[in-house]
């Protein structure tokens, strides 16, 4: 009876660990991201950033690919400092890991419609920081030539947001 009894016990935990390991992975894959994610800008960056900026894109919420774990919401402002360029988001995005900001040959609004097109955009900068983030753009890359500007998971292909880039 007693050995019955901690075979039992003995399936029990490693049942009970098997059932809390896709749990546990799933808490560490969305934190992560939160805990190691950069200081977002400055107020005397964002405000420069806004007075200064020669083109604009508005994130939203409400878009077609966009849900409850993946969105974004605010205004990147593209700026130029001395002959370089940064964007700098004045909202927030999701967390999660692994995104990039692309620019876009057109706007799309999910998932589908960006890998259509992901051949033709161009890779500007990882994603560190979920608020009020600024990101230097390479200096072989003219945002001024793209029309649009998108946030992607790289890791889960997931589309977070996508924004036009619009004159001031």
């Amino acid at each position: 009876m007693k050995k019955h009894l901690n075979i039992s016990l003995l399936i029990g935990i490693v049942l009970g660990g098997l059932a809390a390991l896709p749990v546990g992975f799933g808490l560490g894959v969305y934190y992560l991201p939160i805990l190691v994610a950069s200081d977002g800008a400055s107020d005397d960056v964002l405000a420069a950033a806004k007075s200064g900026a020669m083109i604009r894109a508005n994130f939203r919420k409400d878009l077609k690919g966009s849900d409850a774990y993946h969105w974004g919401e605010g205004t990147l402002h593209l700026t130029q400092e001395a002959g370089q360029y940064f964007f700098t988001l004045e909202g927030r995005v999701s967390p999660g890991p692994d995104y990039k900001l692309y620019l876009t040959p057109a706007y799309v609004e999910d998932e589908a419609e960006f890998l259509a097109i992901k051949s033709q955009s161009v890779r500007v900068a990882d994603i560190t920081g979920f608020d009020n983030f600024r990101v230097d753009v390479p200096m072989s890359i003219d945002p001024t030539q793209y029309p649009a500007v998108i946030i992607w998971c790289e890791r889960f292909r997931e589309f977070i947001t996508v924004g036009r880039l619009e004159a001031k």
